[in-house]
């Protein structure tokens, strides 16, 4: 069964990527989504063996690598916490290879996109079944170069491409962290197989190692060397630029990287070595504020976002933010189970998005949206269930897992941790505006779409065309993922974070003997358990009177600070910012090493020079034969004086 969970999503890319020409694209769509489908309801059985069963297994694939002291075979890890992601991994993108055959019928290169997608499920699905660490960074590299296919999938366009070519980038500034960390790793334990590793973490707590000239704790450093690949997979602050414009993909492709693969990598990751972080109270405290950070930056920006997928978009880094929190402060279970209900509801936003695009004729700026309520009801319905998930309303999905987080980071006495608590709770505050901002804008209000002619990727506007329903194929996977975002939280929230813990983890999650942050987050004041309600109810609110009743006030607020507004509009300037620091000194050093290091001192030096020194000589040469036989006489004589002076010379001597 779990050779099948890994390896059919393979074999369906080899079929669409190898036979698509000959089974064409009805036969590509049939053959990967047929397959995902198989996949998700042997993930779901595996689930209930496993996490709600008698316990985990591992499994042998094949030899891999052994050199010297470094062992790596393929070995597929089954426990809870692989369990869990092979649900969301799975289901997700099962319905996001059946949504796309609505979405994409009239795309001609559906053969090499349902390729794609499979690939890029058979490399998550390597990275969280890994028993070590290079079975690890292989599928954590095979998700960037599917993320980099996907995203530039439509690469006649210059956005798609730079966007593309940004996230695989940054990436691997991420990446360089997370393979010294395994270095360091390997160094220090002597193996990278998760076995041998965890057991005897505690045996190396004390030791140091120095690095770009000071002295580390060992363990530290390590954790923070991993946690810097999490922040570039997971598009923490400062590299986070990535993850907006990976919104020049088709929206399916949006809705996979962002629910269930990529941006989680980071997260599993994190969870799956607890047992290293939980000895690293330090590395912890910089997850934990990082975390923070992200949270409440990536709702500042959303506020103001036009695009419907940016807005989504911003919303998914601003709760991975609350992911890491979590893992921070040691509430490992409160983390994933916010990974999981997050996949059901922001699948469901961004398929929602993708209906609302596709009823628009590919418009995606909201102010060229407005009362597609009466023209849409379902995908109006299903939003509206995924935004109060999101916003965390009452008994949905998003309400178990991120009070639960709020409510850790006020439990715990972990420096950053009051940071933490207050960032969560202002980005709540922030989430339900911008999250209702965007149903108001959308589905409410005026019709502003009238006479706009041009959507968003280049296609032809709607003109007088009026919006009309998606067809099932892609209605059918919202009503799904609806269910998960309604009932997900309330029927697991006991196995993850509750009395049920214990029995559904079953180890696979390492929490130290004097960690009670999940027994403490339940007793915490009533007033810290209440907050997240008011603030949804309060963002609620702000986005009725702004977007409902009094619509001009948006206008009047932006022009009355014009500085702010242009600041989260730009995304704080990051953009900017890192064009300058980085792509233009790299462009500058590129040139000067172009024109001085290799043109003027290498090749003027090297084989031009030596080059055009060898012309220069035999031009001198050739002016000598003029043909004129008093030349050649002249020469000679020349010639017998400087042999005769020679001669004296010698002679004297």
């Amino acid at each position: 069964m779990y050779y099948a969970i890994v390896f059919l999503p393979l074999l369906g890319f080899l079929t669409a990527g190898i036979l698509g020409r000959w089974i064409g694209a009805r036969g590509s769509e049939l053959v990967t989504t047929s397959l995902m489908a198989v996949v998700a309801v042997l993930s779901w059985i595996a689930f209930f063996d496993v996490a709600l069963g008698i316990g985990g297994a591992k499994v042998p694939v094949a030899l891999w690598i052994q050199s010297g002291d470094l062992v790596a075979n393929w070995m597929l890890r089954i426990d809870t916490l692989t369990a869990v992601m092979l649900v969301v991994v799975n289901t997700v993108s099962a319905l996001v290879h059946l949504y796309s055959i609505g979405y994409m019928h009239e795309d001609p290169h559906r053969p090499r996109f349902f390729a794609y997608l499979s690939l890029f499920t058979f490399a998550m699905l390597t990275l969280v079944t890994a028993d070590n660490l290079l079975q690890m960074f292989f599928g954590w590299e095979g998700v960037g170069l599917a993320s980099y296919l996907l995203i530039g999938f439509w690469f006649q366009k210059d956005s798609a491409n730079a966007a593309a070519m940004k996230a695989f980038i940054v990436n691997r500034v991420g990446d360089f962290g997370f393979l010294l960390g395994i270095f360091l790793v390997f160094v220090l334990f002597g193996s990278i197989t998760f076995d041998q590793i965890f057991p005897n973490v505690q045996a190396h707590t004390s030791e140091t190692f120095r690095f770009i000239g000071f002295e580390w704790n060992a363990i530290t450093l390590a954790c923070l060397l991993l946690f810097l690949g999490a922040m570039g997979k997971s598009a923490q602050f400062l590299l986070h630029t990535w993850l907006p414009d990976a919104m020049e993909g088709p929206t399916p492709v949006s809705a996979l990287i962002h629910a269930a693969t990529m941006v989680t990598a980071g997260v599993f990751m994190v969870a799956r070595f607890s047992p290293l972080f939980e000895a690293a109270p330090d590395a912890l405290v910089v997850v934990t504020i990082v975390g923070a950070i992200t949270a409440f930056f990536a709702a500042t920006v959303g506020l103001v976002q036009n695009d419907i997928k940016r807005v989504i978009a911003y919303s998914t880094c601003s709760q991975l933010g609350y992911m890491f929190v979590a893992l921070g402060v040691g509430a490992y279970g409160a983390g994933v189970f916010h990974l999981f209900t997050h996949a059901f509801f922001k699948a469901l936003l961004f398929l929602g998005a993708g209906s609302v695009i596709h009823a628009m004729h590919h418009e995606q700026d909201m102010r060229h949206m407005g009362a597609l309520r009466r023209y849409i009801p379902f995908t109006t319905v299903m939003m509206a269930i995924g935004t109060l998930a999101l916003t965390g309303f009452p008994y949905t999905a998003g309400y178990y897992s991120k009070d639960a987080i709020i409510e850790a980071a006020y439990a715990s006495t972990r420096f950053g941790s009051g940071l933490a608590f207050t960032a969560t709770v202002v980005a709540a505050l922030m989430t339900s505006f911008y999250s209702w901002r965007l149903f108001f804008m959308t589905f409410e209000g005026m019709a502003r779409w009238g006479n706009h002619d041009h959507g968003h990727d280049g296609h032809h506007g709607h003109g007088d065309h009026k919006p009309h329903e998606s067809p099932f194929v892609m209605l059918f996977p919202l009503i799904i993922l609806a269910f998960g975002a309604l009932a997900a939280g309330y029927v697991f929230k006991d196995y993850f974070i509750g009395h049920d813990y214990e029995g559904f983890w079953k180890g696979a999650l390492y929490t130290a003997a004097d960690n009670k942050i999940l027994e403490d987050m339940h007793h915490v004041p009533a007033w810290v358990a209440y907050s997240p309600f008011v603030m949804m109810v309060l963002g609620f609110l702000i986005a009725l009177v702004m977007y409902i009743v009094n619509t001009s006030l948006p206008a009047k607020i932006a022009n009355a600070v014009p500085a702010l507004y242009r600041f989260l509009l730009n995304k704080w300037y990051f953009d900017e910012l890192y064009d300058i620091l980085f792509v233009r000194t790299a462009q500058r050093l590129g040139r000067f090493f172009w024109k001085f290091g290799d043109g003027a001192v290498i090749d003027g030096l090297g084989p031009n020079g030596i080059a055009a020194r060898v012309l220069d000589v035999t031009r001198g040469v050739v002016r000598l034969q003029s043909g004129y036989v008093y030349h050649y006489a002249f020469a000679m004589l020349i010639g017998v004086a400087a042999f005769v002076s020679w001669y004296l010379a010698g002679g004297a001597l």
